[in-house]
């Protein structure tokens, strides 16, 4: 075993869901981190595997802060990050009078690579080191975004967003070319690299039922590819979408009647489902992006964990930039708490610090890959100061445990708490 880089500080990873498995939880206070190139070599107590570091290498030494895996974003919109913050009275006028215009502007490759080029760094700066990314209908926004990702190695998925009908003119496709333009951009950026593919129609109103048709079989031709739509948000598009897909016995089944529900499937908001939605996103492994800041911000509704729980339903949390309003997933998991609590559940900080990680890994499929510290994963990984700011550096020296300080980290960290990111075992970022 070659070892690259040793990084000595407190080590935090999941190897199973807290919830169902308190030794789930790998906690080592003194912990030493092990890279062979851009992959994990070993990680555990520091005393245990300090004789494996070479003794021309230098251990750098991080006292006082945790190593964990970086975090996984499951759904957000990277043209949106120019019109984060936008008043509107709910979601569909406030995609009519802030959305669409801006993605107007997508058109225009220069453009877009500037925003991909921002997006990401921000995502780096909050500890996101994967996310699953909607760009426009232009096929050069995805062109733009996995050329910026590229350059600094990251593992990120995208596509294009596919939209056929109640649009702006100037954001409209037809079924025929979003499904052309997709399988050519599929077959250019999917497993290039770092890079991953999501086939993206927007949500089912934007889309006649020919594109749906045509988007179902590219997710048929190419079953490792990702798939990312939006359901069941607000009423008023739940009611829109059942109007426009009479046929179908729910909102969700407009999906799965043209085969978009399978393993790799990533549904945002899923506020508005019933019993049968849920029994079929477990039967199929269609996984759940929780976005509880845009739905608070957009008034929604509340995400039932109860009943998603009960039928086994993959579950991830998510930013939603631009209707979230921080890129930072430690301010995700704040809302996330407060929404839980609005339903009558209680929710540990180590099960939001695991579906931020391991739990959305699973979710899409990747663990193997990314959302923790095992050996052989990618080396995507944060440092995160657990005393960044006045107030926290106060109140964390009163935490009695490690479910404690973590919950402190959830409800007062932003990305003033990212001290570092690393990304394929390289330093991407540094406060």
């Amino acid at each position: 075993m070659t070892i690259t880089l040793a990084l000595r500080a407190s080590l935090l990873h999941f190897t199973d869901d807290p919830a169902i498995h308190e030794s789930a939880i790998h906690w080592h206070s003194d912990g030493l981190l092990l890279l062979n190139q851009d992959k994990i070599a070993a990680a555990g107590d520091y005393e245990a595997l300090k004789h494996l570091v070479p003794e021309h290498l230098s251990v750098q030494h991080f006292p006082g802060e945790i190593i964990m895996p970086g975090f996984i974003d499951t759904h957000i919109h990277y043209p949106q990050t120019d019109m984060i913050a936008s008043p509107a009275p709910g979601l569909l006028p406030w995609l009519e009078q802030y959305t669409f215009p801006t993605e107007r502007q997508f058109q225009d490759p220069a453009h877009a690579n500037e925003v991909a080029g921002f997006f990401l760094d921000e995502l780096l700066r909050c500890g996101t080191t994967t996310a699953m990314v909607y760009c426009t209908v232009h096929p050069q926004s995805v062109e733009a975004f996995f050329t910026q990702s590229e350059r600094r190695n990251l593992r990120m998925v995208a596509g294009k967003v596919m939209m056929d009908r109640h649009c702006p003119e100037f954001l409209q496709d037809t079924a025929e070319s979003s499904a052309r333009d997709s399988e050519a951009l599929i077959q250019k950026w999917h497993q290039r690299g770092r890079q991953l593919y999501a086939i993206t129609p927007r949500f089912a109103p934007t889309s006649t039922p020919q594109q749906l048709h045509l988007a179902g079989e590219l997710a048929k031709q190419y079953p490792d590819t990702f798939i990312q739509t939006h359901v069941a948000e607000n009423k008023d598009e739940c009611a829109w979408a059942r109007a426009l897909f009479p046929t179908a016995r729910s909102y969700l089944d407009i999906y799965d009647q043209v085969g978009l529900m399978r393993p790799r499937a990533m549904y945002a908001h899923c506020i508005w489902l019933d019993d049968m939605d849920r029994r079929r996103m477990a039967e199929t492994q269609s996984a759940v992006a929780l976005c509880p800041t845009s739905n608070l911000f957009l008034g929604s509704g509340l995400f039932d964990f109860d009943k998603a729980e009960a039928a086994k339903v993959p579950l991830s949390i998510a930013t939603d930039v631009g209707g979230g309003t921080s890129f930072s997933m430690l301010q995700t998991m704040n809302e996330t708490y407060k929404v839980a609590r609005m339903g009558g559940r209680y929710m540990p900080a180590s099960s939001m610090f695991y579906t931020a990680t391991l739990g959305a890994a699973r979710a899409m499929q990747l663990e193997n890959t990314i959302g923790s510290l095992k050996v052989g994963n990618e080396a995507d990984f944060i440092l995160v100061d657990p005393q960044a700011t006045p107030l926290l550096a106060r109140r964390n020296r009163h935490v009695n445990s490690l479910e404690e300080q973590l919950f402190v980290l959830a409800m007062l960290g932003d990305d003033r708490c990212i001290a570092a990111t690393y990304a394929a075992g390289k330093l991407v970022h540094q406060q």
